[in-house]
């Protein structure tokens, strides 16, 4: 439609000025029309400093506290500079691949455990820093490492939901928290805590947007690394650092120490990913629709290691602002001890479809929280193969990402 508009114009006005310089701060004509040219950075940089205690991150820098930050290259680059290293009293050094680059550096930027294995293993030895993160090439995801402890995702909202008080901005608590439907229960355990709303949305930010707007949810989040609150209706990676550094500097606790409280408070949801990509679309598609196939016959069956198949549905969500339905979001087959396995179909690849696993136990606050996550997952991620068949039908041998 837009297109055919564009055949039927037959004028257009234009008129002659200079060039608006963009590079000055200020307000400027052309025409009639009024610009006024604004320093981002400075703008974030004072909104945040609202928010979070900056006296309190300073006396942590001031400790010795050391960090690092990568920036990948990208937006956030300027935006950690000005508030980690001049504000905040960093020392100079402290962000890394701080200058954005068209070519991202001619690197990805993609805060994740494969691109950011380098800061990884530095985390993970006696010598390294006591903090590590990153945020993406738009500045809306992020990346959470203690001292020998990687936070997923899900676990970093929970945690901050649960400890967002500790912040100035945040200091009434929060109205609710909404995630995404596959990332993890932890959230949800604690908003049941706090007696405050849970909501649990399709995946796509716009959902939150709505929970924003009116007023139910404070905090949100995805497992992809997306977290975000109310004061900007999107997902914010730098904001996500400057809280988790706010608890770290009040709470005088390293992350690993946060994060085993936690699991000891509300226990652990061990959690992973496996994403199969580049799959063919019409096997992709029968495999799911199988599988959707098998869901009225599963709630009560009995697969054992206490797998009791508590529900088992096609996600549907009713939105509670709008009213509007989204349905088949995503296949769920939970269990009675809060496991669960989820099943989507995703086209945001370029060759195919990717099928994405969630698998998911949940370890009571006095269970094991030290099991390595896949060893965890074993039996579920049998049971997947079981109900699915997604290596059987597809031929892959393993998943193409594990996260």
């Amino acid at each position: 439609a837009v297109y055919e508009r564009t055949k039927v114009i037959d004028t257009y006005k234009t008129i002659d000025a200079p060039d608006v310089a963009l590079d000055q701060i200020g307000t400027q004509h052309s025409g009639e029309m009024v610009v006024e040219v604004i320093d981002p950075v400075a703008d974030y940089a004072a909104l945040m400093e609202t928010l979070f205690d900056f006296d309190a991150i300073r006396a942590l820098f001031a400790s010795g506290f050391r960090m690092t930050f990568d920036a990948m290259n990208a937006i956030t680059g300027p935006y950690a500079h000005a508030i980690l290293e001049d504000k905040l009293g960093a020392p100079k050094g402290t962000v890394k691949n701080g200058t954005p680059l068209p070519d991202f550096g001619q690197g990805h930027p993609d805060p994740n455990l494969v691109y950011c294995k380098d800061m990884f293993d530095l985390l993970m030895t006696p010598e390294g820093p006591d903090f590590g993160a990153a945020s993406d090439g738009d500045g809306d995801r992020n990346l959470i490492i203690g001292k020998n402890r990687f936070v997923t995702p899900s676990d970093s909202l929970a945690l901050l939901a649960a400890n967002a008080h500790l912040a100035p901005g945040y200091k009434s608590g929060v109205a609710g928290i909404a995630r995404s439907m596959p990332t993890s229960a932890a959230a949800d355990r604690v908003a049941d805590k706090l007696g405050i709303e849970m909501h649990e949305t399709p995946t796509g930010w716009k959902f939150f947007g709505n929970l924003l707007d009116a007023g139910r949810v404070t905090i949100c989040g995805e497992e992809s690394a997306g977290t975000g609150s109310d004061h900007v209706r999107e997902k914010d990676g730098l904001w996500a650092v400057l809280l988790w550094l706010n608890i770290v500097a009040v709470r005088k606790q390293g992350v690993d120490e946060i994060v085993r409280e936690h699991w000891a408070t509300f226990g652990r949801n061990y959690y992973t990913r496996h994403d199969y990509e580049e799959v063919d679309a019409t096997i992709a598609g029968k495999l799911v629709d199988d599988l959707r196939a098998q869901l009225p016959s599963l709630p009560g069956k009995n697969f054992g290691e206490d797998l009791q198949v508590a529900y088992a549905d096609d996600f549907k969500y009713l939105d509670p602002v709008d009213g509007s339905t989204s349905a088949k979001q995503g296949v769920r087959i939970g269990f009675t001890d809060g496991s669960r396995i989820v099943l989507r179909l995703s086209g945001t690849g370029t060759v195919g479809a990717t099928l994405r696993l969630y698998l998911e136990r949940y370890e009571a606050a006095d269970g094991r929280h030290d099991l390595e996550t896949q060893t965890a997952l074993e039996p579920l991620i049998g049971l997947s193969e079981q109900l699915a068949g997604i290596k059987q039908r597809t031929g892959r041998k393993d998943p193409s990402v594990i996260t």
